[in-house]
């Protein structure tokens, strides 16, 4: 009787760290954390410091997450941001389910009150994501699809989620972004924006005064989350033909309401 022997390949050796995947992903969850949480670009050497990773760690991390789109490279070749892939699961996160259903009741509500349309919307990187509208029923109105991008120098709620940065991190972005006239009433001077931040830091809303569209106003109030930190917006439009500035300026205290519902669903 012959004798077959089978050679059966030996598995491959893994790394502590390779072995330990539950302990990767943590890691990796808690860089991505990390730097949502700090709201700016942060290097390998600050992350590898706040998070108490050897820095050939932090680089391999780094590196996994740069491939799937969780992380970007900042200006600085060396530092990280957050990437579009995490944008896009903030984005269906806040969008799913039960939290999202209720929130869009708070605009409707919120509609039926004031009588224009209303938009729910939140900062991504340097421009304002919608994350929720509801339409008023008027022939008269402009459609932006959920998921759209506005500018933040020239629209109530980009302006309103600029003033409420840190000091540190809003001119930095004033300085990065394009000031493009979109109409005459257009800011286009970053001194201008800077003070027209100051303005609305102090007054707790923003106005759109035919600023992003001409012949369309806006005003927008803050949503703050449980710890006090600004992490989205609620804002009426409407033509000027049926809503004036001093008109819109009169919802602001139903927008406030509606915002204060908004933060236990955030």
């Amino acid at each position: 009787m012959s004798s077959v022997s089978r050679q059966v390949a030996a598995p491959p050796v893994l790394s502590a760290e390779e072995s330990a995947s539950g302990s990767s992903a943590e890691r990796s969850l808690r860089l991505l954390a990390l730097l949502a949480d700090e709201g700016r670009a942060l290097s390998l050497a600050d992350l590898a410091a706040r998070l108490a990773l050897p820095k050939g760690t932090a680089h391999r991390i780094c590196t996994q997450l740069l491939a799937s789109g969780f992380l970007a490279r900042d200006v600085g070749e060396k530092s990280f941001t957050v990437g579009p892939a995490l944008r896009r699961l903030a984005f269906d996160t806040l969008n799913h389910g039960v939290v999202r259903g209720l929130r869009h009741d708070v605009l409707s509500t919120l509609v039926d009150e004031v009588k224009e349309t209303c938009n729910f919307t939140t900062l991504d990187g340097a421009q304002v994501l919608y994350l929720d509208r509801v339409e008023a029923q008027w022939p008269l109105r402009l459609t932006l699809d959920v998921g759209s991008h506005v500018p933040l120098h020239c629209t109530a709620s980009g302006k309103l989620l600029l003033a409420h940065l840190p000091r540190k991190d809003r001119d930095a972005l004033i300085g990065q972004i394009t000031l493009t006239p979109m109409t005459p009433n257009s800011i286009t001077s970053p001194e201008a924006l800077r003070a027209e931040c100051e303005a609305i830091a102090r007054q707790a809303y923003s106005c759109d005064r035919e600023e992003f569209i001409a012949g369309l106003v806006a005003v927008a109030v803050p949503v703050f989350d449980g710890e006090g930190h600004v992490r989205a917006a609620i804002a009426v439009h409407a033509p000027t033909v049926r809503m004036s500035m001093e008109d819109a300026k009169g919802r602001v205290g139903a927008l406030q309401a509606a915002a204060k519902r908004m933060t236990a669903l955030l």
